[in-house]
This record gives C-alpha cells, sequence and structure tokens, in this order.
C-alpha cells in the first residue's frame, strides 16, 4: 500500500516490517516521533529510557539475546551515548542492531549543529542516510540486513528536513525474525584490554568488508545527466535540492552510505565528469574524503558549512537563477519563543529575577526563561549541566551574587543526579531548583521515570525526587507551588542563605497536559486599572496594554493567578 508519511512515521514503519523486538530511546527533536510511531504497534517492546546512553545499552542487552532491537536519539544525544557506541563496534552483535542519530542543521531546537556523520568515522561503523520518507522506511529494514551479516550496530542518520517532511511510502508486512540464539564468548563480548585488542583488527577486517559492499549497493548510485560539465556527489536533502535546481542536466552520484564510502565508485565518477562538487550540509565530511584520495573536488568554496540548505540556496550557490517571489510588501514582526500561559515556570523565574539571582540553566522549555521580560537565566551548556556548574563556580570562588541552578525534572532524571550528588559529596552551598511539571516538555509532553506513566500511558514505576534527594546526601529539601509568588520567594531566600547544598522542588504539571484542566480567564476592571504594567513583567502572552490599560485574552488565559499578585490596585476579577 501506498501512503504520506513522515519520514520518522516511515523509519519506524520499516524497523517494525524488519521485526525489531525492542526500542528504547529518549526524546529529542527531530528523533522523538520515531519511537513513538513504534509504540502503535503491539509487536514492539518500546519504552522512554532515562538518557540515550541507558537506551543503547538496553537495546545492545537486547541484540545480546538475540533480538532485534533499536534506538534513537538526536545529534546531541548521540554524545551522551558514545561509551557504548565506541565499545559495541568492538564487541559486535548477535542480534540486529540499529542506532538512528537525527542531526538538527538550522538548529531549529539544539544548542549546536554538530554532524554526526564524524561518529560514524570514528567509531568505525556503518551509516545509512536516506534521503525521503521511501528511503527512511527501506533504510531502516536494510540496517537490520548488515547488522546482522557483517556483526555489527548500523547507524540511521536523519535529519530535521527528512525526519519531519513527507514522502510516499510504500509498506509490506512484518518479518518475525526467530531470536537468535545466545551463546557465552568472553573473547568477543567482555571487553578487557586482553580481548579488545584482538577484537580490532576484526573491526577494521569488517570496515574493508563493508566497503567492498557499497562499491555494489544500489544504495550508491550513479545517476546519469545529459551535460558531463559538472558531476555532483550529494546525500540526503542535499540530493533532493541538487536534482530539483539541475533538472536531471548534470550527473549525480547518489549516495546512501556515508560510511565507510565506496572508494571505486567515486573515482570511477569523477573521472566520467569535468568538474566535480560536492553538495552536503554542514561539514566537508564527503569533500575532505575525495581530496584525500587526491580527487580535484570543489565544496566548501561555493557552499557554506553552517545553517541547513535549501533549494534557493544550492541554486545561489551554483550561480543558477533563482525563481521569483511573492513579496508582502512589509516586514513581518519578530515572534520570539515565550513561555506559555500558564507556565507552572514563569513564577519561579520571576521570583529568581526579583531577588536578582545568577541562574545556571539547563535544557528545556524553562530555558525560554532567558528571554525578556523576565531574563533569568544566564547560562545553558546541556543536558545536566547547570548543577555542576553552579558546584564548579562557587568553588572558584565566583562573584556572581545569589547563585542557583535550574533544572526540569526529565533533565534531572536525564543526567541532573550526578550533579546534585557531587554537590552533595563536596558540600557546596549549592541551590537547586527542579522545575517538576511532570513532564518531558519541550519534545512533546513524553514520560519520564517520575510521571508514573510508561511510553504508551501506563502505570509505571514513579521515583520519588524528594526522597532521592535526601538518599542522596541533601539535607534541605522542600516543595513549592510556582504559582504561589509568595511561597516562592520565601523558599529561595531560606535556601540562599543556607550555607550547605539544597534542592526546591517547583512542582506543578505543565499547563498543556490534557489531564490539566484550566480555570475560567481572568478579566481586568478597567476602572481599577492604572496601567502600571505591573502585570507585564511575568511576559504572559495572554495578558497585553491597548489604550493604556492591561487587558486579557480570554482565549489563552488559564486562570493561574499569577499576574493577579503582581497587581497592586485589585484590577484582576474571576
Amino acid at each position: 500500500m501506498k501512503t504520506l508519511m513522515l519520514g520518522n512515521k516511515a523509519a519506524a514503519r520499516g524497523l517494525y516490517e524488519a521485526g525489531v523486538s525492542l526500542v528504547s530511546s529518549y526524546p529529542g527533536t527531530p528523533s522523538t516521533e520515531i519511537t513513538e510511531e513504534c509504540a502503535a504497534y503491539d509487536e514492539i517492546y518500546c519504552e522512554w529510557a532515562p538518557n540515550e546512553k541507558v537506551a543503547m545499552e538496553v537495546a545492545f542487552g537486547a541484540s545480546l539475546a538475540g533480538r532485534r532491537s533499536f534506538c534513537g536519539m538526536k545529534h546531541v544525544g548521540l554524545n551522551v551515548a558514545a561509551d557504548p557506541l565506541f565499545t559495541a563496534s568492538y564487541t559486535g552483535v548477535n542480534g540486529g542492531m540499529v542506532i538512528a542519530v537525527a542531526d538538527d542543521a538550522g538548529m531549529h531546537s539544539s544548542q549546536n549543529e554538530q554532524d554526526s556523520r564524524h561518529y560514524a568515522r570514528a567509531a568505525k561503523l556503518p551509516m545509512l542516510e536516506p534521503s525521503d520518507s521511501g528511503e527512511a522506511r527501506a533504510f531502516a529494514m536494510l540496517a537490520f540486513e548488515l547488522s546482522e551479516r557483517f556483526d555489527t550496530p548500523v547507524l540511521l542518520k536523519m535529519c530535521t528536513r527528512i525526519a519531519h517532511a513527507q514522502s510516499i511510502v510504500e509498506t509490506g508486512e512484518r518479518r518475525e525474525i526467530p531470536p537468535r540464539p545466545y551463546e557465552k564468548d568472553a573473547a568477543k563480548y567482555v571487553m578487557t584490554p586482553a580481548n579488545a585488542i584482538r577484537r580490532h583488527p576484526l573491526v577494521e577486517a569488517r570496515l574493508r568488508a563493508l566497503q567492498d559492499w557499497a562499491e555494489t549497493a544500489e544504495i550508491n548510485r550513479i545517476e546519469p545527466g545529459e551535460d558531463n560539465s559538472v558531476g555532483f556527489i550529494t546525500s540526503s536533502t542535499s540530493y533532493q535540492y541538487v536534482k530539483e535546481v539541475c533538472l536531471d542536466r548534470h550527473p549525480v552520484l547518489k549516495l546512501g552510505m556515508i560510511w565507510p564510502l565506496p572508494e571505486q565508485k567515486i573515482r570511477a565518477f569523477a573521472a566520467s565528469v569535468d568538474k566535480l562538487v560536492v553538495v552536503e550540509e554542514l561539514d566537508p565530511f564527503l569533500e575532505n574524503y575525495c581530496r584525500a584520495l587526491g580527487l580535484a573536488v570543489t565544496g566548501k568554496e561555493l557552499f557554506p558549512s553552517e545553517g541547513e540548505f535549501s533549494q534557493n540556496l544550492v541554486a545561489a550557490c551554483l550561480g543558477k537563477e533563482i525563481p521569483g517571489g511573492v513579496s508582502l510588501g512589509e516586514p513581518i514582526p519578530g515572534r520570539p519563543p515565550v513561555m506559555c500561559p500558564g507556565c507552572p515556570h514563569r513564577g519561579l523565574f520571576y521570583t529568581l529575577a526579583k531577588n536578582k539571582c545568577t541562574v545556571m540553566g539547563d535544557i528545556g522549555c524553562y530555558t525560554l526563561g532567558a528571554a525578556p521580560p523576565l531574563k533569568s537565566i544566564d547560562m545553558t551548556l546541556c543536558m545536566g549541566a547547570s548543577i555542576p556548574s553552579q558546584h564548579g563556580f562557587r568553588k572558584a570562588g565566583g562573584e556572581g551574587g545569589r547563585l542557583v541552578s535550574v533544572i526540569g525534572d526529565s533533565t534531572f532524571m536525564h543526567s541532573g543526579m550526578t550533579g546534585l550528588a557531587n554537590a552533595a559529596y563536596n558540600q557546596s552551598d549549592s541551590t537547586v531548583i527542579i522545575l517538576d511539571n511532570s513532564i518531558t516538555g519541550m519534545t512533546g509532553h513524553q514520560q519520564n521515570p517520575s510521571t508514573g506513566l510508561n511510553i504508551r500511558g501506563e502505570p509505571a514505576g514513579k521515583i520519588d525526587l524528594e526522597a532521592l534527594c535526601r538518599a542522596m546526601g541533601i539535607r534541605r529539601v522542600q516543595v513549592v507551588d510556582p504559582y504561589d509568588l509568595g511561597a516562592c520567594d520565601k523558599a529561595v531566600k531560606e535556601e540562599l542563605a543556607a550555607a550547605e547544598p539544597s534542592v526546591i522542588i517547583s512542582r506543578r504539571p505543565c499547563a498543556l497536559l490534557k489531564s490539566v484542566k484550566p480555570k475560567p480567564a481572568l478579566r481586568i476592571e478597567a476602572d481599577k486599572c492604572r496601567g502600571c504594567r505591573s502585570c507585564m513583567r511575568i511576559g504572559c502572552p495572554a495578558i497585553s496594554i491597548r489604550d493604556g490599560k492591561a487587558r486579557i485574552d480570554s482565549t489563552l488565559c488559564v486562570g493561574c493567578g499569577v499576574c493577579e499578585q503582581l497587581c497592586g490596585f485589585g484590577a484582576f476579577a474571576h
């Protein structure tokens, strides 16, 4: 059956048809929907793991048991999982094991533009890269065949545009793959130095075998053109842009396996054209490979090493005419992202700004607290970095004034616990605020180990954050409702004054959860409003000033009452 599918949904369909038994992932845009779509199939065991490292290790365990397994993550998540990744390359697999990594050129939802192709080369693992949804399905299935044939984990590289664009997919039936028997083999699976040193030559031999396979693989194909004055080497979305801009006039070497690369096919293609051009997003990965072969090649002299490509960008870089567009005639006003109306983080961030705190931030929707008018976050580095950064800042004697860390409940489960353990063990007077909104918010409301529900919304084990913090050596733990500004202010002042590590748990569910029912919208009594704009200090999009008076958009307001606590004239009414 042919149907339109998002790339991520198509990849999940490929996993299903390939007979995958277990999926373990951590949500990260643009990879999240692969796992969510897998969870719709009863035949697949699916879970959200606390972080990507755990997810990969779970998938490895399932592979060891002889079952086909999968884990998915975004590009920065692969950093977290790099430790098992590199060693799994040495051990190889039993059942097939596929790892999807989704890059985010253009940084639509990420803190960097990392190019994950370097991981394939560094870890000596094969990497497949689809260029549309149909290939996402097909490559996911092929990845398992390669995994079991060559005794290796296989990387499936997605990107934002492939993951979240739709194209036609022809679906098939699921194959039920019998599990491979598990056999004890310490020389293969116990990576002590004595065993690992004997595995390394096997890894190198495997790469050579994979390169031989790549030479004749259908996924690495030469598409002829009318004009051989220029030939393009490309992959992924760049392939689509080249085909659209050049209209099949020039030959193209379209690469589906981008590591290891087919050296002889590349050499032959280069010899067939007058000029060789490599079109690829981000780093000159393919270009540098061609240069290492001694080929004359043009690449980043024409194309940028940053940002997401488009048809118009490729056309402009190639000196081709860009199709005309329609101008709106006036500039579009900026629409910076803001926290949602009723967001439970807003009151807490207002309190931190009021107390002139220096705030070490973390990764999540609460990073929006850095934006005006709250401007309450001073640093955001990576998942889990807020607590260790505060600890290091304090131990170094930094003069940051009132110093706190903020971290979400899911991020705390992901990589915040070790930082808190360090603060407790090494005794810095760190104040850590866990923003517990009972969900993984930024990636679209996924469960985590502190919510009590699994990926399918069924009851699951639930971690007690207060008990956990105390068990880690934190004696001062208190819970506040972020809608109560007075309670927030009192808690922050108390814990900042304490000469030992402390934790504040700011607890209220995300206002967008289906289980959270909004209260009736507030309204403004115009005769009481003095136009002082105090209510605007929290940056709620439901509040505006018109004709010198505050107004509330009743379609946005959830009746949280935080704004009401800022008004000194009683202008807010229920």
